[in-house]
C-alpha cells in the first residue's frame, strides 16, 4: 500500500476511545509510523474528552448514556476529520468498526444494550457523503493483510 490513508487514532495505538483506551492494530500503527498514513480520532478532535461517556446514535443524533446530546461535537469532530483527509491527500479511510463516528455497515444499536444495527458512524457518513472509501480494521486486514 502505497497510498496516503487516514486511520482511527485508536487503530494507530493512541489511548483515545471512550474508555482511555486503544484498540490498536499493530499493522496499522506501522502504516503510522512509516509515514505512510495520518491518524485522527473524531470525537476528539469534536471536543469531547478521553476518557468519556459512551455515546450511541440514535437516529441522526448521538447520545451519550447519560442522556447528553453530543450530536454537534461528533458533526465538529467528523468535518475536522474531513479537513485532515483533504490537506494529506488521503485515498481511502480505515476506521473503527461500531463506533458511533467511525462505525461503517455495523453501529451500536441507541439502546446501550451491546445490541448492533446496520448504519453508520457520523464520521463514516459524511466521507462516504464525500465519495471517500471507508473500511473497517477486519476488512484493512481481510484485503492488504498488513502489506
Amino acid at each position: 500500500m502505497s497510498d496516503m490513508i487516514l486511520i482511527s487514532e485508536c487503530l494507530a495505538g493512541i489511548p483515545c476511545r471512550m474508555d482511555g483506551k486503544s484498540k490498536m492494530i499493530p499493522e496499522l500503527k506501522a502504516l503510522l509510523d512509516s509515514g505512510e498514513a495520518v491518524a485522527a480520532c473524531p470525537e476528539v478532535l469534536g471536543g469531547l474528552p478521553t476518557p468519556r461517556d459512551p455515546s450511541e446514535r440514535q437516529g441522526e443524533r448521538v447520545v451519550s448514556c447519560t442522556g447528553r446530546d453530543v450530536t454537534e461535537e461528533f458533526r465538529r469532530g467528523a468535518e475536522e476529520a474531513l479537513r485532515i483527509y483533504r490537506e494529506n491527500g488521503c485515498t481511502m479511510a480505515v476506521l473503527k468498526s461500531g463506533s458511533p463516528s467511525c462505525g461503517c455497515g455495523l453501529i451500536h444499536n441507541g439502546k446501550f444494550d451491546g445490541g448492533m444495527i446496520s448504519g453508520n458512524g457520523i464520521c463514516t457518513e459524511l466521507f462516504l457523503e464525500n465519495g471517500i472509501k471507508v473500511i473497517t480494521e477486519q476488512e484493512y486486514m481481510d484485503q492488504y493483510g498488513g502489506n
